[in-house]
């Protein structure tokens, strides 16, 4: 489940469901647990991962999971191998020991036509959006499924839900060149999305945008995580990502308007976890209350942004 009850009494004193507060069969609806057993197998998983460049240690014996509907939030300075587990989960590169699995799937070994058919199950949201400038906005989101042959109706329908999703709709004709940075960051989050990926990879999102619009972007990976159930590793060195990521929850309220709570209203996240890397190795994993209770003094020097 995304999120659990606190204690009974502090349930009993939730406000009723009036001026726009969504009902707790709302708020359960939207996190219903799927009785599932494929839900045991983690999205992804790195055991005892090591990989060198040269003579520089990029990993060091990494092991981690993400399980079904969590978001991996994956924290760092520059050069500690953050981005490099991205590249592995979509085998542009190969690790020298150690085994990689995706979707329960051994990953490893697998050679460019095996793992063209892995990345289908994945979305992947670049750093600058990584738009065709010679396409419009249609044209960029329905890239894969013109690709695919997929007819035009079928396409057009898709990349509006797409494009709704993030809110752009309106601008489903216009150029990349029209577009805003944070606009262009939404059309690359549309494009990943199309197919209905239950795996989506952030490499570093956020980078360079305004903060509002940077919350933008984080509260379309917490609508993934919340109203999707989908599984994500969100890279990152912006401790204001961590905030949004691990202290807000998407629901629907009665109406069907998506709406944002606080963790600690009235319910409490549990599928946000971070890792954080340094030197190729993780020296944090745990939630964000225990990244701030840390007294490891360069946890706490990233933590201040020094």
């Amino acid at each position: 489940m995304a999120i659990t009850d606190f204690e009974e009494q502090k349930q009993t004193d939730a406000p009723d469901d009036n001026d726009g507060q969504v009902s707790e069969a709302a708020a359960e609806s939207t996190f219903a647990e799927v009785d599932d057993k494929k839900r045991a197998i983690p999205a992804i998983e790195f055991r005892d991962v090591h990989l060198s460049f040269d003579d520089r240690k990029v990993l060091d014996g990494l092991s981690f999971t993400v399980n079904r509907g969590e978001a991996k939030v994956i924290l760092g300075g520059s050069g500690g191998g953050k981005s490099t587990t991205i590249k592995l989960v979509l085998g542009l590169l190969k690790p020298d020991s150690g085994r990689i699995l995706v979707d329960g799937e051994d990953i490893t070994d697998y050679n460019e036509p095996q793992m063209m058919s892995v990345r289908k199950k994945i979305g992947m949201i670049f750093q600058e959006g990584a738009l065709f400038d010679s396409l419009s906005v249609y044209d960029n989101v329905a890239y894969r499924l013109h690709e695919q042959g997929v007819p035009e109706e079928e396409c057009e329908q898709e990349v509006r839900r797409m494009l709704q999703f993030v809110n752009l709709e309106d601008a489903i004709d216009k150029m990349p060149i029209e577009l805003s940075g944070g606009m262009r960051r939404r059309v690359g989050i549309a494009r990943a999305l199309v197919g209905g990926p239950k795996i989506v990879m952030f490499d570093e999102p956020t980078a360079g945008l305004d903060p509002p619009t940077a919350r933008t972007i984080c509260e379309l990976a917490i609508k993934l995580r919340d109203l999707e159930d989908v599984s994500s590793m969100f890279v990152t060195h912006e401790m204001n990502n961590v905030e949004y990521m691990t202290n807000e929850y998407a629901v629907v309220d009665d109406s069907g308007e998506v709406i944002f709570e606080k963790e600690g209203e009235r319910l409490c996240l549990i599928n946000t976890k971070i890792l954080m890397l340094k030197d190729g190795d993780i020296i944090f994993e745990g939630t964000d209350e225990e990244l701030r209770k840390t007294t490891d003094p360069y946890i706490i020097r990233f933590i201040r942004g020094h």
